[in-house]
C-alpha cells in the first residue's frame, strides 16, 4: 500500500514538474517570439534611419546644385551687362535666368516639401514604433507577473501538501511504533 501511494505521488509530482516545465517552455518561447519582433522593428528603425541618410545626402546634392545655379545665375547676369549692346540676345538671356530662377524656386520647394513629408513619416513610423514596443514591453510583465503568480500559488500548494503529507508519515510512524511496542509486551508476558 504504501509503494502505490508513493507511485501516485511520483506521478503526481512528475506531471506537475511537466506542467512546470512545459510553462516554462511556452514563457521562453513567447519572450524569443518577441525579441524576433524587437529585431524586425529595429531593422524597420535601422531602414528608416538609412533612408533618412540618403535624403540628407540627396539634401547635400540638392543644395550644391543649388549654389551651382545661383552661380550659373550670376555669370548670366553678367554676361547680359558684357553684352549690353546685343539688345535682343541680352533680352533672351534675362528671360533664361528668370527660368532658371523659377526652376531653382521649384526645385527648392519640391525639396522642402520633400524633407517636411519624410521627416512627418519618420516621426509617426517612429511614434508607432515606440508605441508597438512599449505595448509588448508591457504584455510580456503582464504574463511574466501572472505566471509568477501562478507558480507561486502552486508552490505555496504544493509547501502544504507537503507539510500534510509529512504529518501523516509521522502519525503512521507512531501508530506503527506503538504496534511494535504492544507486540513486545504480548511477547515479554
Amino acid at each position: 500500500m504504501n509503494q502505490s501511494s508513493e507511485g501516485c505521488m511520483k506521478k503526481i509530482s512528475s506531471a506537475n514538474l511537466d506542467k512546470l516545465i512545459n510553462d516554462f517552455s511556452q514563457i521562453e518561447k513567447k519572450m524569443m517570439e518577441t525579441s524576433g519582433k524587437n529585431n524586425i522593428l529595429d531593422l524597420q528603425l535601422e531602414k528608416t534611419n538609412c533612408l533618412l541618410k540618403a535624403m540628407q545626402t540627396k539634401e547635400v546634392s540638392l543644395k550644391e546644385e543649388c549654389a551651382t545655379l545661383h552661380s550659373m545665375i550670376k555669370g548670366l547676369q553678367q554676361t547680359i551687362e558684357y553684352q549690353h549692346n546685343l539688345k535682343g540676345e541680352n533680352e533672351q538671356l534675362k528671360r533664361n535666368a528668370v527660368v532658371m530662377k523659377e526652376k531653382l524656386k521649384s526645385h527648392e520647394q519640391e525639396y522642402k516639401s520633400t524633407i517636411a513629408k519624410l521627416m512627418s513619416e519618420m516621426k509617426i513610423k517612429e511614434e508607432g514604433h515606440k508605441i508597438e514596443i512599449r505595448k509588448l514591453y508591457q504584455d510580456m510583465q503582464k504574463k511574466i507577473e501572472l505566471n509568477e503568480e501562478k507558480n507561486k500559488e502552486l508552490l505555496e500548494k504544493k509547501e502544504v501538501e507537503i507539510s500534510e503529507l509529512n504529518e501523516k508519515l509521522r502519525t503512521q510512524e507512531k501508530e506503527k511504533q506503538n504496534e511494535i511496542i504492544k507486540l513486545q509486551l504480548e511477547v515479554n508476558v
